[in-house]
């Protein structure tokens, strides 16, 4: 299991690590795909040294221009390879589909790219079935406490995890406003993280906007994820929210895709019992790392100590980033969605298996369960009657109790419990 270094004091495993392994057994291509600073670099080129495949970055500039210049040239002269951030040359992926056709030994190519590249037009068909793709997000809390329990699939087993030692108040709200990215997990004080955050933010919009969706006016775009962060957890009117910054529904709509291609932010489906209604119905905005959403939000401890108004919706995006993450590492594969209908009953996030069985998920950021909080999941265990698995309000709390009907309440803190 290959570690992460974190002020070269205390390891971290990534969960990913043996899925790439053992994908490497059985097929020519590997893409981890994922935002940048999750940690790619640090994983794959350790695997290269693992495994003695050569290493190649397109942040290097001259390997990059070599790529652009000749990428059948460069590939040719590759027997088995890492290659990173391979979003900044895209020819390479055209040349890698006619190398692997020649010779599809498993294993041959590690790539790495910090853009959804499935989603980019020119790539989605060259290399469909001799590529897997494999997710590396943020560290989760489970690999940070160094727990390998995957709560999803306990939750569709029947069971909750279990934790020793909540984290309630102070350390709740410090995990929720750190984030996941290795970068600002490293950095000494809350207004060190806040200054990475803000960097990174800036980098990602002056850089790779540019490269990969060929955006040359980014000046709308920082004003816009910061709309964009008002917003997170609620429903998406392209309209109005591109009207906050003097854009038009369709173009909010597209840099809401760019962010989105750059694992900012995902768009959530509605849950429905018919499959039809999910793709009509309105989508929901959550950011995918609570840090970065603190920052954009300009949110503090303090405030939050004082005042949780604003925490609810930076703790709901928490939540979905860290279950995001479980999905990532899941034995099965698992959808998450929301729920919401005309009578405003509502669960945050609601996760389906391939068999179309639910469980559901309301986050609470107070210590206190009133019936109130239960209607969501309830109104979801009626809609979903057999299929309906199971429901789980995470509060800030210490027990784990049953509520009825298949529904409990436990520690937001069993999402990294054993």
């Amino acid at each position: 299991m290959i570690l992460w270094w974190q002020n070269m004091a205390s390891l971290f495993p990534r969960w990913i690590e043996p899925r790439i392994s053992e994908a490497l057994l059985d097929t020519p291509v590997v893409l981890l795909a994922g935002p940048r600073q999750a940690g790619k670099t640090t994983l794959v080129r350790q695997i290269a040294e693992q495994q003695r495949l050569r290493y190649l970055t397109m942040d290097d500039e001259l390997t990059l221009l070599s790529a652009r210049e000749d990428p059948v040239g460069m590939i040719r002269s590759l027997d088995r390879a890492v290659i990173d951030e391979i979003q900044r040359a895209p020819q390479l992926l055209l040349a890698i589909k006619k190398s692997v056709d020649e010779d599809r030994r498993p294993g041959r190519f590690l790539l790495t790219g910090s853009a959804n590249l499935m989603a980019l037009p020119t790539i989605a068909d060259s290399l469909a079935g001799r590529m897997e793709t494999l997710s590396l997000l943020p560290l989760s809390q489970s690999e940070i406490e160094l727990h390998s329990a995957n709560w999803i699939d306990a939750a569709f087993a029947g069971r909750i995890l279990k934790v020793d030692q909540p984290a309630l108040g102070n350390d709740l709200i410090e995990r929720v406003l750190r984030g996941g990215y290795p970068e600002a997990i490293s950095r000494a004080s809350a207004k060190r993280r806040v200054a990475w955050a803000r960097q990174y933010i800036d980098a990602i919009i002056q850089r790779d906007v540019r490269d990969v969706a060929g955006i040359e006016k980014l000046d709308h775009l920082p004003r816009f994820l910061r709309a964009l962060a008002q917003t997170a957890g609620q429903m998406c009117n392209y309209t109005q929210l591109g009207g906050q910054v003097g854009l038009d529904g369709k173009t909010a709509s597209r840099y809401i895709g760019v962010f989105e291609q750059m694992y900012l932010l995902k768009r959530i489906d509605v849950w429905a019992r018919n499959r039809l209604n999910r793709v009509v119905k309105t989508s929901k905005l959550q950011f995918i790392d609570s840090g970065l959403l603190a920052a954009l939000l300009d949110l503090t401890a303090q405030e939050v100590q004082q005042d949780r108004t604003r925490f609810g919706n930076v703790l709901e995006t928490f939540v979905f980033g860290e279950l995001l993450k479980h999905t990532t590492t899941a034995d099965s594969d698992y959808h998450l969605m929301y729920y919401r209908d005309a009578d405003k009953f509502e669960v945050d996030v609601v996760i389906e298996n391939t068999a179309g069985q639910l469980v559901g998920v309301e986050v609470k950021a107070t210590a206190t369960v009133k019936e109130s909080d239960l209607r969501g999941l309830k109104k979801l265990a009626s809609l979903a009657g057999s299929q309906f698995t199971m429901g789980v309000l995470l509060y800030d709390g210490t027990e784990t109790m049953p509520l009825g009907g298949g529904i409990w309440a436990a520690p937001l803190s069993t999402l990294w419990g054993t």
